[in-house]
């Protein structure tokens, strides 16, 4: 791998040992991808939440944990403050319902000694998965280091900014050297399009983009879709659930709709002159087909959690719940959370938002999300969603049964008690 200067001192040892780790680390898995050189990145986005096993394992030290799980080094290394700018995505609770979590005291502990730990090395504690939301706006052509997948799907199609889909240990490495291997999607030629994907009905609303997003990425794999016929202009939530879809089903990590999506104003422009384009459609047997898969474990239409916001919701989302759930209250015994980033409920809470979800009886909740967490009231057997991502994972993961439908269904659902959600 050819290095620059300044990449050279840093694996010399002249800017500590940590750097001097991490710079190693990154060039041996640069190496494995085939790149040839690192690139500069000003913008990270990672995983440095400790879990209890880790966190007792190490005594409590997030410097011997994250010298390990980071930086591949059994010997512990003071971290020391992050180069790039650096935020934590979302973790694994939000401490202010740790009881209907089922975490404990020693859980919200460890989870206060963390923020600490990442606030002391300067992480920014954004706590999310959709942290353009709340200020990390990455524009286009901007190298990043990002990990989740709804987040890389986003910013590489919608903003046109670069990255691939990292795990812990390199973003970790990306934080304290700002470099990251250059290859993937940081480069042209891996951008360009691969498969042209005909819709033939009409694509409006989250459910709907869910959808389409599903069988999308159920039909390319990791490959790069370009998406024609969309005549109604989706908004950024549209978006944000349809390359969250196409992530969960497939493994998609850009995405092109020519004129709407930063890379690429026409078709021409999307392939990049590519041959051997694989031609799919997107009508009504495939809407359809992705409904019911979305749906296809879901016997019990009695509903005892309702779950809004994976992506995390914007303002705009809890807005349109607020409206749907103001002056109800969900059924006894059944549970209803909405999850948003920290900022996202500071503002709700300043528009009255907050009270009326808490008067409903449902809860608005940060930081977090059921899938990462493993979190999920106690007791429950049925959920409903309107996020094809949570229908997809959670199910398995948490060996419940789930429905997908519109908001609507959802919060209807939540105060009903029963689903009655179908494909229109």
């Amino acid at each position: 791998m050819k290095l620059t200067d300044d990449e050279k001192a840093m694996l010399d040892g002249a800017e500590g040992k940590a750097r001097q780790k991490a710079l190693e680390f990154l060039i041996r898995y640069g190496t494995a991808l085939g790149a040839e050189r690192l690139v500069d990145t000003n913008n990270v986005g990672g995983y440095m939440i400790a879990d209890r096993a880790g966190y007792q394992k190490f005594g409590g030290s997030f410097d011997a944990l994250f010298s390990l799980t980071g930086l591949d080094s059994e010997e512990p290394i003071e971290l020391p403050k992050v180069k790039a700018f650096s935020c934590q995505f979302e973790t694994d609770m939000d401490p202010e319902y740790c009881k209907i979590e089922g975490k404990d005291e020693e859980d919200y502990k460890r989870f206060r000694a963390n923020e600490k730990w990442l606030s002391k090395i300067g992480v920014t504690l954004m706590c999310t998965c959709t942290p353009y939301l709340v200020g990390n706006v990455p524009v286009k052509g901007e190298h990043c280091a990002w990990m989740e997948s709804s987040a890389v799907v986003y910013i590489n199609s919608v903003l046109g900014a670069r990255t691939n889909c990292e795990g812990n240990a390199s973003t970790t490495a990306a934080m304290l050297t700002g470099k990251i291997p250059y290859w993937g999607f940081h480069t042209d030629e891996h951008r360009r399009g691969t498969h042209r994907i005909q819709v033939e009905v009409p694509v409006k609303g989250l459910m709907e983009w869910g959808l389409l997003g599903y069988y999308i990425g159920k039909q390319v794999g990791e490959k790069v879709p370009v998406v024609d016929g969309i005549h109604v202009l989706p908004s950024r939530d549209d978006l944000k659930q349809f390359g969250a879809a196409t992530a969960s089903s497939g493994g998609v990590e850009m995405y092109h709709i020519p004129g709407i999506t930063a890379d690429a104003h026409t078709l021409e422009e999307a392939f990049g002159g590519r041959t051997g384009i694989v031609e799919l459609k997107y009508g009504p047997a495939e809407r359809k087909w992705a409904y019911e898969q979305l749906n296809l474990i879901g016997t019990d239409k009695n509903v005892d959690f309702v779950m809004f916001g994976c992506p995390h919701n914007s303002i705009q989302q809890v807005e349109e719940i607020v409206k749907l759930l103001e002056g109800k209250h969900i059924k006894d015994g059944s549970h209803m959370w909405v999850l948003v980033p920290h900022t996202i409920k500071d503002l709700a809470t300043r528009n009255g938002y907050t009270k009326i979800i808490e008067d409903a009886g449902a809860v608005l909740m940060s930081d977090t999300c059921p899938a990462l967490g493993h979190l999920m009231p106690k007791g429950t057997k049925v959920m409903a969603t309107n996020s094809a991502k949570q229908a997809h994972y959670l199910p398995s993961m948490m060996g419940i049964e789930a429905w997908y439908g519109t908001t609507e269904d959802c919060v209807n659902a939540a105060i009903t008690g029963r689903w009655e959600g179908e494909l229109k």
